[in-house]
């Protein structure tokens, strides 16, 4: 037995608060890592130690071998947890700390490096007779070895990079005419993206499933799974709700499949928490077919954790230090259902960009059943660097409508204000009548989309905004100190003016917060405010509100602009809206001037397509700005003359302005007047 006293997370966010977590309970002491973006993060403020690692570029801190281990040497630590991602499934990681005599909270190198090749782990798992996806797959298939095998395969056909996986090189094709045209863009992408054009191909399953299982081995040749978890809600190849167990596989079944992953783990040697991956037809849920192993704790072992009641992380240490698994196959149980949702720093309306900024209040859930992994807090900053997810919601009920309705309820007390998340797209998928009768397949999330519409900003955060400046203008009840409207002989409304959308909406507030008259537009109600309990009309609920100032002020408008952030519940869906307070200009000729260049998203400059003082044309290409490995093109808005006030390389808040664009020819119309 080994003992290990002290454990570096090589990882950030929360999956090194959730690791931290259990050392803590453990006993363990616990040493963060952290880049120079993450010098205040959550993760470092729980840790007892923490390490600085280097900047905030991955390559040059998360994912360098060298920083790691040499942060682990200096403070003496037994071993190193690698999370997921980064280093996670880097075999030459877990080489390296071998040969540091470190302890690696993962499965031997040579596992990490034959599963990872996707070849290579067909081929491993064949020989324990584990069931694949008809196909062909070796080293070195040319396109004509490809192009003739697949009408034994049969279309449509599914094209694959070896290397790397996110759905990157993968085709599709059910057309013979368009494979050769598939088959050479899947080699570039896969070349750019992996650095290893490989490819081999399979029979596309017809209305596909993803189910996983989880697997715990220790150094005793003990092998047991933990049953299966469905994560087909998925886009773009990525997961954001998963569930344990599925709703697809009966128990027979459930046997079975699991039966194949345990000896998918053997067929390499495994130790340690790892997940093997399955493709299963929605049409034939007794065939299974394995699609890959993850060598790691996936992001969703926490639905696993609640059915099982089973930390994982436990038994990754408990594994690293000799023990055996002190129970067998026939103890695991699975009781009741757990849903977890992924919360992603990213905008659905506006095609799922990834957001970020500062973060002005974090308010997450709490109750029986739930429980959240999560890596921010109110005061820290989300930025461009690192993927998008924030934290996971995940529930427990005892059954599968229990834990729907309880999610979606926990969403609703899920508050993050100071940029857009995913939390109401994630509310309006486990509404769905599909998804709440288990109907599922990995495609499903992609038609929902289509029906998606983020919900207006309702008249209740208006009214709420509105309060919220009378609360915050009161002095006292002497109306000699008070900064609201007052008069002898009445009460003067209180009038904020606000841009929505393309509109300038008045609220009117008169009397005192707590019981006042409120109206926006034709809407009129009886509104109060106290605390967090927003009451309309005699019914209450709680709202959460913060505001922000632009990091960015133009010339021609007043500092008295700025942004509300307001979070709440209409109808029984949570929302979260940012409405600005229309701006106050100081001359109506400066009206022309608010043809502005501004970042959809947090990142970095990474072109300048025209420079200052240049003439340029309505929907000519100006900037592009990259923000957590994808780019976005911005256009000019009008035709005028061009100032950038950027350069390549600058980071850039969400709503930055960027660039300007007058158009000195221009006349205004003052007939109506500017608002106020």
């Amino acid at each position: 037995m080994t003992t290990i006293k002290k454990v570096l997370i090589a990882n950030r966010g929360e999956i090194a608060c959730r690791v931290i977590r259990t050392l803590k309970a453990s006993g363990i002491r616990s040493v963060a890592v952290y880049s120079d973006a993450d010098s205040d993060a959550l993760h470092v403020r729980l840790a007892d130690e923490a390490v600085r690692i280097g900047p905030a570029a991955a390559t040059e801190s998360y994912l360098s071998i060298d920083a790691v281990i040499g942060a682990a040497q200096r403070v003496s630590a037994d071993a190193v947890h690698p999370g997921y991602g980064f280093l996670s499934e880097n075999s030459a990681f877990a080489t390296a700390l071998a040969e540091a005599s470190i302890i690696f909270l993962g499965p031997p190198a040579k596992a990490i490096e034959v599963m990872g090749d996707k070849i290579a782990a067909r081929a491993a798992v064949s020989e324990r007779d584990v069931p694949v996806v008809p196909g062909i797959s070796r080293p070195g298939l040319t396109d004509d070895e490809l192009i003739g095998a697949a009408s034994d395969i049969g279309f449509p056909v599914l094209i694959k990079p070896s290397a790397g996986g996110g759905g990157k090189g993968m085709h599709r094709v059910a057309d013979p005419a368009e494979l050769p045209a598939a088959l050479r863009t899947a080699r570039r992408e896969a070349a750019a993206a992996f650095g290893d054009d490989t490819l081999f191909m399979e029979r596309f399953v017809d209305t596909p499933r993803h189910i996983e299982v989880q697997v715990l081995a220790d150094t005793h040749g003990n092998v047991v799974h933990l049953g299966e978890r469905e994560c087909s809600l998925q886009r773009r190849h990525q997961k954001v709700i998963e569930e344990a167990p599925s709703a697809l596989l009966d128990s027979a079944t459930r046997a079975r499949i699991g039966a194949a992953a345990c000896d998918a783990a053997r067929s390499v040697g495994y130790t340690g928490a790892g997940t093997v991956e399955f493709i299963v037809s929605a049409y034939k849920p007794d065939e299974f077919f394995f699609m890959e192993m993850n060598t790691r704790l996936q992001v969703e072992h926490p639905v696993t954790e609640l059915v099982t009641g089973i930390d994982l992380v436990d038994w990754q240490l408990r594994v690293a230090a000799g023990e055996k698994l002190d129970f067998g196959q026939d103890d695991v149980t699975m009781t009741g259902h757990a849903i977890e949702a992924r919360v992603y720093a990213e905008d659905p309306a506006a095609g799922f960009l990834p957001t970020g900024g500062p973060l002005l209040l974090v308010d997450e859930p709490s109750g029986p059943g739930i429980r959240v992994d999560s890596g921010i807090v109110t005061g820290g900053v989300v930025g461009s660097d690192y993927d998008p997810m924030l934290a996971k919601v995940i529930v427990h009920g005892t059954d599968r409508a229990e834990a729907i309705d309880r999610l979606r309820a926990a969403l609703a007390d899920t508050h993050v204000l100071g940029l857009q998340t995913n939390v109401d797209f994630c509310d309006f998928v486990l509404d769905q009548p599909k998804v709440r009768a288990g109907d599922l397949d990995t495609e499903l999330l992609d038609r929902l989309i289509v029906d998606y519409r983020p919900a207006p900003v309702p008249p209740e955060a208006l009214a709420l905004i509105g309060l919220h400046r009378v609360r915050q203008a009161r002095r006292g009840d002497s109306p000699w100190t008070s900064q609201v409207g007052w008069r002898v002989g009445g009460a003067a409304p209180t009038r904020t003016r606000l841009q929505v959308g393309d509109d300038v909406v008045t609220v009117n507030v008169t009397g005192p917060e707590t019981d006042a008259h409120v109206s926006v537009g034709d809407w009129t109600a009886r509104a109060s405010l106290v605390g967090e309990r927003l009451t309309i009309d005699g019914v209450g609920a709680r709202w959460l509100i913060a505001e922000t100032t632009p990091t960015t002020q133009l010339e021609h408008v007043t500092d008295t602009d700025h942004t509300y952030w307001v979070s709440g519940t209409v109808a029984g869906a949570p929302g979260t809206w940012e409405v600005g307070k229309a701006r106050i200009l100081k001359t109506s000729g400066d009206a022309e001037a608010l043809g502005v260049i501004t970042s959809p998203m947090p990142g970095t400059v990474v072109a300048v397509l025209h420079a200052g003082d240049d003439a340029v044309e309505a929907g000519t290409p100006v900037l592009v700005v990259e923000a957590m490995k994808m780019e976005h093109t911005l256009t000019a808005p009008r035709s005028g003359d061009l100032t950038v006030n950027v350069g390549v390389g600058d980071k850039v808040t969400s709503g930055h302005v960027l660039a300007t664009i007058v158009d000195d020819s221009a006349t205004v119309d003052n007939s109506e007047g500017t608002p106020a």
